[in-house]
């Protein structure tokens, strides 16, 4: 498959104003490619594109779960950029509890988040993608939407159904000039589950503990993982493990598809504990 060559090309970028998001924008923007960059942060998109080498980057803050600013979006990014070559979903957040804590409010608000974000953005740009000769979507999924482990019932739901869009897109999309790829990151170093949202029935002492028992176990920095997007990204690779880990689960899940818990539980244990009372 053709490579990219993003120099002068236009990457938009969700979740852009931090995280893996800012990194993969700096990246792309260090090899000559315009950056379109989207958040619903404006004072974070704005210090991200101060940080930007090169010219030609535009700030859009958009939610991406309101259907009609996605479009007036995407409209405004066509506008801007006339050649837009990838889009990378790097938006989404976390949500902690279990299935007798969480509401079905707190479940659908996660879904809307992860998933119908990510749905609504490439809808809205694909007609752009399909006028290059050569484009790439590419969406984060996640290790958990390999592996759907206890205490994460709303964000594995979520992961899992990107999984299932950004498999389905691919097919659809097969023999056009757009190819679709999928990131699993696991243990990457960003703010997002100390920074995510918990059910109301928690008590936020208990939730902090949980988020601080799984942020221990992350390893890999924003700025690697994001080499590995961006240069799956130029590669259009269909698939690729971000993080030991994520090898080892995609491996795990696939050899003990049913039993692959009873490996995860233990090292989980702390950070799937939303119910003991903090001493």
């Amino acid at each position: 498959m053709l490579r990219l060559d993003v120099d002068g090309a236009t990457s938009v970028i969700t979740g852009a104003a931090s995280g893996m998001g800012a990194d993969v924008a700096r990246q792309l923007a260090a090899r000559g490619a315009r950056i379109a960059l989207l958040d619903r942060n404006a004072e974070g998109l704005a210090a991200v594109a101060a940080t930007l080498p090169g010219t030609g980057h535009t700030v859009h803050v958009v939610d991406l779960t309101d259907d009609a600013a996605v479009r007036a979006i995407a409209a405004e990014v066509a506008a801007s950029h006339p050649r837009v070559q990838t889009l990378i979903t790097c938006a989404g957040s976390s949500m902690l509890g279990d299935i007798d804590q969480l509401t079905m409010e707190e479940m659908r608000w996660l879904m809307d988040v992860n998933l119908w974000g990510t749905v609504n953005i490439t809808q809205a740009l694909l007609p752009a993608l399909r006028e290059q000769p050569a484009a790439h979507i590419t969406h984060l999924v996640s290790i958990y939407g390999l592996a759907a482990p206890a205490g994460r019932i709303p964000y594995a739901m979520s992961k899992y159904a990107v999984r299932g869009f950004t498999e389905a897109l691919r097919n659809e999309l097969s023999g056009s000039t757009v190819s679709v790829g999928a990131i699993y990151p696991a243990g990457v170093k960003t703010g997002i589950i100390l920074h995510g949202r918990f059910a109301a029935a928690i008590d936020p002492a208990v939730a902090d503990r949980a988020a601080q028992a799984q942020a221990r176990m992350y390893h890999t920095e924003p700025a690697d993982a994001a080499r590995r997007i961006v240069d799956a990204t130029i590669a259009r690779k269909p698939r690729t493990m971000v993080g030991r880990e994520a090898r080892l689960v995609d491996v795990l899940a696939r050899v003990l598809p049913t039993r692959y818990w009873a490996f995860m539980r233990r090292p989980l244990r702390e950070a799937i504990d939303t119910t003991t009372p903090v001493r």
